[in-house]
């Protein structure tokens, strides 16, 4: 009997020690995340207000604001769920919590999509873009991030759906608990949607990514054993603007890349098993939230962001 309590006790006290684990690491994530992508925000906010943005920070500015709604609308719920504050919302809420979260994660790939596509046509056309043709490239971005908002904004309200059609029970799907809220039954045909106009998207945004940084790779590669032999023009190649540039976005590329395929996997599982265990569906929401947290500060290690808002600032106060 003694051993039995001993061993209980000790079982209590595992889970307890892994419940806190997970407390603290969500939180810790989630507070990063807020005050990296916030950051970030507040520097283009204050820098647009001076310059005009160049198509590659208009791209990442896009991109930190997608990856901040996906801080708050998954990782702020994800650690009240943690702390012991679950369904908190109703039917509705929960699906316009969801509705943020997936216009957040698609308008986040598909700006890390263009970006890289925009690089990789920037430095294959090197001369041509940077003598003549970068009003038009400027605006040709913006294009594309509206309609990529608009397209995702109309698209992702196939969630609701199922609201609508709630009246035939025999096409619902199974229930959806997400710790912090609940949804009642989803129709078939509209998770087809989902898979249809969401899903297929993303991985061809994927495919696209792939191709476009492996591009940049091999023009990086043929360009620096062109040059190798003449080290003036070398160094002066490895410092200009648009080759740093292009390091960086394949440095942020490769990390989405990872983090994506990482938790696309991980999701796969999930769907897979039946009784998921609590350690698969717990390390699958972080690494969900790894890209959205760390992005910020991978953007902030590979470019000058605090000494050019310390400038705008200055300048700023002096006129």
């Amino acid at each position: 009997m003694g051993v039995a309590i001993i061993k209980e006790n000790q079982a209590q006290s595992k889970m307890d020690f892994r419940n806190l684990t997970i407390k603290i690491i969500f939180l810790s994530q989630t507070t990063i995340g807020i005050l990296g992508n916030f950051s970030l925000i507040i520097y283009y906010v204050v820098y647009y207000i001076v310059h005009t943005l160049k198509p590659t920070d208009l791209i990442l500015m896009h991109l930190v604001t997608s990856n901040a709604l996906m801080v708050l609308s998954t990782g702020v719920l994800h650690t009240m769920a943690a702390f012991g504050l679950t369904h908190l919302l109703n039917d509705l809420g929960c699906r316009l919590i969801l509705y943020i979260q997936r216009v957040g994660r698609s308008i986040s790939i598909g700006s890390t999509c263009l970006l890289s596509i925009f690089q990789a046509i920037i430095i294959s056309h090197r001369e041509s873009c940077y003598k003549g043709q970068k009003v038009k490239s400027a605006k040709y971005v913006g294009y594309s991030l509206s309609l990529l908002w608009v397209l995702h904004i109309f698209i992702n309200f196939i969630l609701f759906v199922d609201i609508f059609i709630k009246r035939n029970r025999d096409n619902m799907t199974r229930d959806r608990d997400f710790k912090y809220c609940y949804i009642v039954g989803q129709n078939e045909f509209s998770d087809l949607l989902y898979v249809a106009l969401v899903v297929c998207p993303e991985i061809l945004f994927s495919v696209l990514i792939t191709y476009s940084s492996g591009s940049m790779i091999g023009i990086l590669y043929r360009h620096k054993q062109r040059v190798q032999h003449i080290r003036s023009l070398h160094v002066s190649s490895r410092n200009s603007p648009e080759w740093r540039a292009t390091q960086n976005i394949l440095v942020l590329v490769s990390t989405f890349l990872g983090f994506y395929t990482l938790s696309s996997i991980l999701q796969g599982c999930i769907a897979l098993l039946n009784n998921p265990n609590w350690w698969l569906l717990n390390i699958n929401r972080l690494t969900s939230m790894c890209f959205p947290t760390f992005a910020p500060f991978v953007l902030m290690s590979h470019y000058s962001f605090m000494p050019k808002l310390s400038l705008t600032w200055i300048r700023n106060k002096t006129s």
